[in-house]
């Protein structure tokens, strides 16, 4: 599913409206018919206040329009116009002029305005501002908000929490409607996923309010999100007449005294994802713990016995990950950067790899083309440098990847793979995660996918979905806290069974649920 930016949303509607030969308050009327469908249909005609805030602009039409339906059905509604400034929309005025015919007034507010009086049993409506806000909003309007978010009711915001920018982080958290659910119209946005935005609002769904489908498949988006069927469209089967070498080699380097587990769990998820062969090359002192938790594993020992000190594995894999757990001693470094001035096989790197290269730039220019980086963020911070927001980071990270040709897998709640100027954005995954170990086990599953035949730009969104998926499925039985790095990779084999799961229709539903 395409993410789009403000630009191309806007260009969507104003297609929309001259193919359909419709006017854009007949939009407006389609999507706000939308939203009051997902309220009565919950609502089912309670007498609940309502208390929609509108603002002057489209975001705030979309409100006065949902207001009059939910009175022409009955319900207890009262509107509240944030009058910020002097111009409104056209389709503003004209559903003003509508509510005004069917006896609602609504209450003006102004900086000299009494805050109004919010139950924490009502419902808010926040219509306040659209995809369009690119200023931090006036002072009083921020009270306003606090206000709201104070009040402890229910808040539902339309299409986008007000305060939010589209495009650059927030200025003022303070200034931001902290919607219970927020109900957007044909598109996600990529708001919805970065760390500094997203834990603004609890939930999102989207409403298909009818933009033309040619417009929208055609349009080339900045940033995608990453289901089940996009990964479907990825997925390579597996032939009946094949055997272990038609599935590649891959060799897992890392391990240092006390870390050898990273290694075995990067070893294993390989395995689990599907690669052929696996070769773990480590310390001397790695070569019983992996021989012994993972009989399936080859193991190849350094001549050291406590830490990596001559890559020389003597084997032909198909790919490699390096990195994990494998320490940044003077010793391993020196290895590290012998092994990448005369390696030509594809790289997954992660964890001590990522810190050594960060400490050396020079030898990012000797990874091979498309090498995968899988930094979580204060490893990605080491690489591209410190960030002012979240889509700085983006930019940043952008930039990276066009200069050294690589992909980077920036780990979080939402992991998204930036390769070029594209972005990938996941949609699997859980706070259970957070445990020592699980960027292990996706290092692993992306090895293990390159070395049966992915692209690695495929390898790692297919990657990051799986590994998310497989711990969604873990936590079924586990919960969040109980959750380990071993469980995500117990669980890989069903996540595979997932993709291809059929479930049977509930009725027909006009939204998506996150």
């Amino acid at each position: 599913m395409k993410i789009f930016n403000a630009k191309q949303i806007y260009d969507a509607d104003k297609f929309t409206i001259d193919r359909q030969q419709i006017s854009s308050n007949q939009l407006m009327e389609r999507a706000a018919i939308q939203i009051f469908n997902w309220i009565h249909s919950r609502l089912q005609g309670a007498q609940t206040k309502i208390s929609v805030f509108s603002g002057i602009g489209n975001n705030g039409g979309d409100g006065l329009v949902l207001a009059r339906h939910l009175h022409e059905h009955g319900y207890n509604v009262e509107v509240h116009v944030v009058n910020y400034s002097e111009h409104r929309s056209k389709d503003f005025l004209i559903n003003l002029d509508r509510l005004k015919e069917i006896k609602i007034w609504p209450n003006f507010l102004s900086e000299e305005s009494e805050l109004p009086t919010i139950g924490r049993e009502d419902i808010v409506v926040d219509a306040i501002f659209g995809i369009g806000l690119n200023r931090v909003p006036d002072l009083w309007v921020i009270n306003l908000m606090q206000h709201l978010n104070n009040s402890r009711a229910f808040k539902l915001s339309i299409d986008m929490p007000s305060g939010l920018f589209m495009e650059s982080g927030p200025i003022n958290t303070d200034g931001v409607i902290r919607a219970n659910i927020v109900l957007t119209f044909q598109v996600p946005k990529l708001v919805f996923f970065l760390p500094e935005t997203g834990k603004l609002f609890d939930h999102w769904e989207i409403l298909d309010i009818g933009l033309d489908q040619e417009f929208l498949s055609k349009s080339e988006a900045e940033y995608e999100l990453i289901g089940k069927n996009e990964v479907l469209s990825l997925y390579i089967p597996r032939e009946k007449y094949s055997h272990k070498g038609s599935y590649g080699h891959s060799l897992i380097i890392g391990g240092s005294y006390g870390k050898i587990g990273a290694v075995i769990l990067a070893a294993k998820g390989s395995l689990c994802a599907g690669s052929g062969l696996v070769n773990a090359y480590v310390p001397k002192c790695g070569y019983v713990p992996l021989q012994t938790a993972l009989p399936e594993a080859m193991v190849i020992t350094d001549s050291d016995e406590r830490e990596i000190s001559n890559i020389d594995f003597g084997v032909a894999p198909t790919v490699i990950g390096i990195g994990v757990g494998i320490g940044t001693s003077g010793a391993t470094v020196k290895a590290f950067s012998e092994f990448l001035h005369k390696n030509n096989v594809p790289l997954v790197i992660d964890a001590d790899g990522l810190n050594i290269l960060s400490k050396n730039p020079d030898l990012f220019k000797k990874m091979p083309s498309k090498t995968v980086l899988t930094p979580h963020p204060k490893e990605l911070e080491r690489i591209i440098g410190k960030w002012k927001d979240d889509f700085d980071k983006l930019n940043k990270t952008k930039v990276f990847s066009k200069k050294f040709d690589s992909i980077v897998v920036i780990k979080g709640a939402n992991s998204i793979i930036i390769y070029g100027d594209k972005g990938y954005v996941n949609t699997t995954g859980n706070p259970g995660m957070a445990t020592g170990g699980s960027g292990d086990v996706l290092t692993g599953i992306i090895t293990g996918l390159i070395a049966q035949g992915y692209s690695p730009l495929d390898a790692a969104i297919f990657g990051v979905y799986i590994h998310g998926k497989a711990a969604d499925i873990a936590v079924e039985n586990c919960g969040f806290q109980a959750l380990i790095a071993s469980g995500i990779i117990d669980n890989i084999g069903k996540a595979y069974l997932e993709l291809f799961q059929v479930q049977e229709p509930e009725g027909v539903q006009g939204e998506s649920e996150q």
